[in-house]
């Protein structure tokens, strides 16, 4: 069980990640990659060269440059970086997340994965005891059943990259009972058992959850939910992009917490940030891709 981001921090430390940046013009991501440099995290710089390399001097950098002259090119430079085994982390600088996705999922020299891409946020917040993992606020709009055992199997492999042998999964919504004019519960009713019977392997799981009950045990016991996982969630699979990214954002605004996150189900971790996102949560996404990266 990871307490806080510093835990991750000392796992990235462990490894030799090296990120190619995509559209590396993008001073708020170089001073993203100057912040981590200190973790022993290098970086490949795609992007045109005399703005990335006037940049550099400004932030008192070196770094490699790779010549790119538009956004498509700087995102297949990147992912043939990645592909050809001369970096193993993809990091989106100023391009479109589209344009960086194509590229990543090109069929011939990208990295596509065997599933689904998914995002996967880390919350350390003041009031748990433990980090939380709240899946899937980035990318998938509103997730079939299908979709959601791809955004499980995502989630659990980041954990058990993590550290986590067997992490919890509670599956969120709005009632802990199964209700039919509810179709979140009953397709989390139906995750769980699939995961009863071995379909969905490597973790624990049960729902549908309230948030409450998948948290904290004390309204576990009131509410009467037992189970492994209530009260003592890992993970948690919102309904849709809408509640998780609310939940993040909740999280940060609200509770004074931190937030930091990746893509999943590529070949390797994908980092893509947010201008608004503070430097310390850019730090933390890089450093969670580099302590899974291989």
């Amino acid at each position: 069980m990871l307490r806080s981001f510093d835990e991750v921090i000392e796992k990235a430390k462990t490894k030799e990640a090296v990120i190619a940046l995509a559209g590396a013009e993008d001073v708020e991501s170089l001073k993203a990659i100057k912040d981590v440099l200190d973790l022993g995290i290098k970086a490949i710089l795609v992007g045109k060269e005399e703005i990335v390399r006037k940049n550099l001097e400004e932030l008192e950098m070196e770094l490699p440059i790779v010549n790119a002259e538009s956004e498509a090119e700087a995102s297949e430079k990147a992912v043939k970086l990645v592909s050809s085994g001369q970096a193993n982390v993809l990091m989106k600088g100023l391009v479109k997340t589209a344009t960086l996705l194509k590229a990543a999922l090109n069929k011939e020299w990208g990295l596509r994965g065997e599933g689904l891409l998914s995002h996967v946020a880390l919350l350390e917040t003041p009031g748990m005891d433990r980090i939380i993992f709240v899946t899937d606020g980035g990318m998938v709009i509103k997730p079939t059943l299908e979709q959601k055992v791809q955004i499980i199997k995502n989630a659990v492999s980041l954990a058990h990259s993590l550290g986590y042998e067997e992490p919890k999964v509670g599956l969120i919504a709005a009632v802990e009972v199964v209700n039919p004019d509810m179709p979140e519960t009953m397709e989390a009713a139906i995750l769980a058992k699939m995961a009863d019977r071995g379909q969905i392997k490597g973790c624990k799981i049960d729902g549908p959850l309230g948030l409450d009950n998948a948290l904290s045990e004390f309204a576990a016991k009131v509410k009467k939910v037992s189970g492994p996982v209530a009260g003592k969630a890992d993970i948690l699979v919102v309904p849709d992009i809408h509640s998780g990214n609310f939940l993040g954002k909740s999280a940060v605004y609200l509770a004074n917490g931190k937030i930091a996150g990746i893509i999943m189900g590529a070949k390797v971790p994908i980092i893509i940030v947010s201008r608004a996102d503070t430097s310390e949560s850019k730090r933390n996404s890089i450093a969670i891709a580099a302590a899974i990266s291989k």
